[in-house]
């Protein structure tokens, strides 16, 4: 923000320089006009209002011939502005017509299509290609705008849009508060607190959409973040969760994405209590080990713990590690830098034979290669607005309020609260898979939740199977507070974070066991439209 700054600041310097430079040697010439032709008998420019007159009608191209100089220096001058007014003359049509292309037929087709909906983008980019694309499968009134000069883009879009680069008041301004809030995107991270543009759009009467890699949910009430790591973490475990044989996980790349892979493995993949996962992360670990520091409670860390999933933390390049490559039934490539990513690939298919499945994140989709968090997949509309994304966990909230009286709304929980639901919400699909089989349940659906609810209520008849669910739905809860650094405690206490609750199975009670019911009667009473 302080470069923009800065070079907003000397294009102003520069621009009146010029300025003043140009009245300076335009008053100049005005007086000199006037000096020397005032001296002449026969002269028709006798006062300093005639020279400046004379010049007018000259620059105009106007010539009206009422005055005209009688001396040789005033003949020159008159030259000077005759030239000068050819100049002027081609600015006026060029300005003319760069205000008519970049400006004035934008704005009046913005006014012409003030009642449809408006989606602005602050830049373009390939992230917010793919987000405009799918807006506009998805909504046949949409206008998309770039918040850009054109003629500053080498690549352009294949779709109608507008691009104007003015202030997002003034673009607002246009739409006379008809049709639904428009739409702002910051898709850069973190643009939001150093893009110029972003400056007061709490005041506006739009909804803020912007990317950033801190854990806040909203800034304000029309100020909403969206996280791309988070986002293709929860979409990857969603599309390709785990099968019942793969229990040896390796996961290449541990910066952003790669941490983000792990969070959401660990408070989503509690399939079976009696099978144990393997997580081998190849990466610096040191950062997420101190900021997790009760994981070794319930995860074996760097070493076999029966009847726990174990969290192997390499310090090594993974290349030094053959066994534990070549034995993996499912390799996760996601670096941050892509190409880096494509490197790692390329070695594992030329000098390693491998009896897994490898997964790369990719930006787009590439024939034959298994790829995730493509921009189409993380940059959709309903990924970034969160039409869908959060919505089991809303759901979810809107039935806990219906049975507990004094519970808050969705906005008004905290964000432990609020991450609680989503990784229930996102263990949902896992319910549905144990209770109908990994090869029937591939999506939410209300036929799926309905299917998922009768299997549960048959299988609560039995005692041994109902116990074993609610030892899955233990290891779940127990696994988010220990992630977030909980413990055990006599009495539930949020400052020191501290939970009765946080125990082995076999140490609740029957009432305390029987409280997990309700996480599986949910299935029953969810209504979601696919």
């Amino acid at each position: 923000m302080i470069r923009e700054t800065g070079d907003y600041m000397k294009k102003n310097r520069r621009f009146l320089f010029f300025l003043l430079l140009s009245v300076c040697v335009y008053v100049a010439l005005l007086c000199i006009l006037f000096l020397c032709e005032r001296s002449t008998p026969d002269s028709q420019i006798d006062s300093f209002g005639d020279a400046f007159w004379f010049s007018i009608v000259t620059l105009s191209t106007v010539g009206y011939g009422d005055m005209t100089p009688k001396t040789t220096a005033g003949y020159a001058i008159g030259c000077v502005f005759l030239i000068l007014s050819m100049g002027m003359l081609v600015a006026m049509i060029g300005y003319a017509v760069a205000f008519l292309t970049r400006e004035g037929i934008p704005m009046f087709k913005l006014r012409m299509h003030r009642k449809d909906n408006w989606y602005y983008f602050a830049d373009f980019s390939a992230e917010s290609d793919a987000l405009a694309k799918d807006i506009l499968r998805e909504d046949e009134d949409a206008v998309i705008i770039y918040g850009i000069r054109e003629d500053e883009e080498q690549e352009k879009p294949d779709y109608p849009c507008l691009f104007i680069n003015d202030s997002i008041p003034k673009i607002l301004s246009r739409k006379k508060g008809e049709g639904e809030k428009s739409k702002l995107f910051f898709l850069k991270e973190n643009d939001i607190g150093a893009n110029l543009k972003a400056v007061g759009l709490h005041n506006l009467p739009a909804e803020v959409y912007a990317c950033t890699t801190s854990g806040r949910e909203k800034m304000s009430d029309n100020i909403h973040f969206f996280h791309t790591y988070d986002s293709c973490a929860r979409r990857y475990w969603r599309d390709h969760p785990l099968g019942s044989e793969e229990n040896e996980v390796v996961i290449i790349g541990f910066g952003n994405y790669g941490a983000a892979i792990l969070e959401r493995a660990i408070l989503t993949n509690i399939v079976d209590p009696y099978f144990d996962v393997n997580y081998h992360i190849f990466g610096d670990s040191a950062r997420f080990c101190q900021l997790h520091t009760e994981l070794g409670t319930i995860f074996g860390i760097n070493r076999k713990w029966e009847g726990h999933d174990s969290l192997y933390f390499h310090d090594e390049d993974w290349t030094a590690s053959r066994e534990v490559i070549t034995k993996a039934d499912r390799i996760i490539i996601c670096e941050d830098d892509v190409n880096k990513g494509w490197d790692d690939l390329r070695m594992l298919n030329r000098y390693y034979r491998m009896r897994g499945r490898i997964d790369l994140r990719n930006n787009r989709p590439a024939p034959g290669v298994s790829v995730f968090g493509t921009n189409e997949e993380i940059y959709s509309i309903n990924q970034v607005v969160r039409t869908r994304l959060n919505d089991a966990a809303k759901a979810m909230n809107d039935l806990y309020r219906k049975s507990v009286e004094d519970s808050l709304d969705w906005d008004e929980l905290g964000d432990l609260l609020q991450q609680s639901k989503i990784a229930a919400a996102d263990h949902l699909l896992i319910k549905i898979r144990i209770l109908l089989g990994e090869n029937v349940a591939s999506d939410l659906s209300n036929k799926s939740f309905q299917s998922a609810f009768r299997a549960f209520s048959a299988a609560r008849k039995n005692s041994e199977v109902l116990d074993d669910l609610r030892r899955i739905e233990h290891e779940r809860w127990i696994r988010f507070y220990i992630y977030y650094n909980w413990r055990y405690g006599p009495e539930y206490n949020v400052p020191l974070r501290e939970h009765p609750m946080i125990t082995e199975y076999s140490n609740l009670t029957d009432e305390q066991r029987s409280y997990y019911d309700r996480a599986w009667e949910l299935l029953g009473e969810i209504s979601w439209n696919s």
